[in-house]
C-alpha cells in the first residue's frame, strides 16, 4: 500500500518538475530573456518554501558532527538543482516543456542505471539487466516519438 502512495508522489513530484520548467520558461520570457535571473528568483522561492516548512514543522537540527561526517556527494544537490532549475529556464521555451521533460527523464534513467548498477552514492546494487535496458530504449523511443512528432 505505502509503495502505491509513493509512486503517486513521485508522480506528483514530475508534474511538478513540468510546471516549474514551464513556469521559469515564462519566467525568463518575463525578465528580459535572461534564464539566469529567472533561475536566481525561482531558487529564492525554494530558500523561502524550505524557511517556511522547517518553521511549520520544526525538525531536530543535525549534530555539527553529523554535518562533518556527510560524504562529499551529499553536498551536490543544491548546485545540481540550481543547475535543473537553470535548465528549465533556458530550454523549456526552445523545445517544448514535452520534449523538455521527455529528454530530463532520459537522462535521469540513463544516468540512475549507471547509479544503480554501480552502487555509487550510497545506492545498493541493481545490476542492468536487458529488461532494464528494454525499458531504457523505450524511453528513448518516447523521447524521439515526441521530437519527431
Amino acid at each position: 500500500m505505502h509503495t502505491n502512495i509513493f509512486a503517486l508522489l513521485a508522480v506528483g513530484a514530475g508534474a511538478c518538475i513540468a510546471l516549474q520548467a514551464s513556469a521559469n520558461g515564462n519566467f525568463r520570457k518575463s525578465l528580459g530573456d535572461n534564464p539566469l535571473w529567472a533561475a536566481a528568483f525561482s531558487i529564492c522561492g525554494t530558500v523561502l518554501t524550505a524557511t517556511v516548512a522547517m518553521l511549520v514543522l520544526r525538525p531536530p537540527v543535525p549534530s555539527a558532527d553529523a554535518i562533518r561526517a556527510a560524504p562529499w556527494w551529499n553536498w551536490i544537490g543544491g548546485p545540481l538543482g540550481a543547475l535543473i532549475v537553470l535548465a528549465g529556464a533556458a530550454l523549456t521555451r526552445e523545445l517544448g516543456a514535452a520534449l523538455f521533460i521527455a529528454l530530463v527523464v532520459g537522462g535521469q534513467l540513463l544516468c540512475s542505471l549507471l547509479l544503480d548498477h554501480f552502487a555509487l552514492l550510497g545506492l545498493q546494487q541493481q545490476p542492468i539487466t536487458p529488461i532494464r535496458v528494454l525499458g531504457a530504449l523505450l524511453v528513448v523511443a518516447g523521447v524521439v516519438c515526441i521530437k519527431y512528432q
